[in-house]
């Protein structure tokens, strides 16, 4: 047993370690996904520890040490979504009907037939904006059928899975379609317009996972990423960012996005929301992701119930209350941060002018 218990604490310390490398290799850049279950791991084997090893010995209480050190760093990734942390976007006050704006994003997983259990959604939460993700022609034959109440549309069906359609109740000026980083994967980009007639900036985004059977590394979901964060970060408009970015709320990349950006995570403070994998309890992650400027605060954010794909859909509810945001602040890039975005738009050889600016 002892053997085992060493076995496995060298094993959390190399996972643990891990993502610090910053490769952008697909195993590398996984480590950021499982902390949570690497935190349970770590409170598991403290307590084997403890239990089973020999407390006269100098080794057990090493191991311990390491242990503990992993269990702690692990949650100083996650803690930030969970209730125990400062929520970094503010609960709305009496919000203005006219000001209000909801977005469902669902990823429907193309081969999901279920189209009929994620429009019950629609109709039950009456979203403002629904954006789909891995839509292709089947999909847009059936979510076509929400134009009566949702006229304003932007469609993209693809067989790759990266189709994307954007179906909404609010008007949608200056929408284009983008190829940012890779060809086959598009990002729509708009203006919307709210009841008050306040405008907001809308960025739909579902870059490429790094994963060994659809792409071996991080590098160009990391650089689409950067670009975008890039472009929004000195505007002053009011600005949205939604979409399945395949990397989980608290990774190094999705971290370095929001530093970047300068935009909020309603999540910070509330929970994790994880919306993948359906289908697996115990294996779910928050890859589904809204981040805004200070110019909204928080109605509300749910996942909803399963509709058929390996994904849940997000609903978030936000007040346009410039006023009363406009103290909310989220994370800060510092010199480092912005070496390695550097570094990774240069090996992507993509820049942000290329990132359409609507209203702008």
């Amino acid at each position: 047993m002892d053997l085992v218990i060493l076995i496995a604490t060298g094993l959390l310390v190399v996972a643990t370690l891990l993502p610090i490398w910053r490769h952008p290799h697909w195993f590398v850049r996984g480590m950021d996904f499982p902390r949570l279950q690497l935190a349970a791991v770590a409170a598991l084997l403290i307590l084997m520890q403890v239990l089973l090893l020999d407390h006269a010995k100098a080794q057990t209480w090493l191991l311990v040490s390491v242990t503990l050190a992993c269990f702690a760093w692990q949650l100083w990734w996650i803690l930030p979504y969970t209730v125990f942390w400062r929520a970094e976007v503010k609960r709305a006050k009496s919000p203005s009907p006219d000001r209000k704006l909801s977005i469902l994003t669902a990823n429907v997983l193309t081969p999901n037939k279920q189209a009929d259990a994620l429009l019950r959604l629609v109709n039950q939460h009456q979203p403002d904006v629904l954006v789909t993700l891995e839509s292709d022609a089947w999909w847009q034959g059936h979510l076509d059928t929400l134009q009566q109440d949702m006229p304003y549309s932007m469609k993209c069906p693809l067989d790759n899975l990266y189709g994307m359609h954007v179906y909404s109740r609010l008007p949608l000026d200056e929408t284009e379609i983008s190829y940012l980083v890779e060809e086959g994967v598009p990002s729509m980009h708009a203006l919307l317009k709210l009841r008050s007639g306040d405008q907001v900036r809308v960025h739909f985004l579902h870059p490429t996972p790094p994963s060994p059977t659809e792409n071996p590394e991080s590098a160009e979901r990391d650089a689409e990423l950067v670009i975008v964060a890039r472009k929004v970060v000195d505007s002053d408009q009011p600005l949205l960012v939604t979409g399945d970015l395949n990397d989980v709320a608290w990774s190094e990349t999705t971290r370095l996005f929001r530093k970047l950006s300068g935009l909020l995570d309603p999540r910070v403070g509330r929970g994790m929301f994880n919306t993948f994998h359906a289908k697996y309890p115990f294996l779910r992650w928050p890859l589904d992701h809204l981040f805004h400027s200070h110019h909204f605060t928080l109605i509300s954010i749910k996942r909803l119930p399963y509709f058929g794909s390996d994904h849940f859909a997000l609903f978030t509810e936000l007040s346009f209350s410039p006023v009363r945001g406009e103290d909310q602040e989220g994370v800060k890039a510092d010199a480092d941060d912005k070496s390695w975005a550097n570094s990774i738009a240069d090996e992507q050889d993509v820049d942000s002018k290329d990132v359409p600016a609507p209203g702008e």
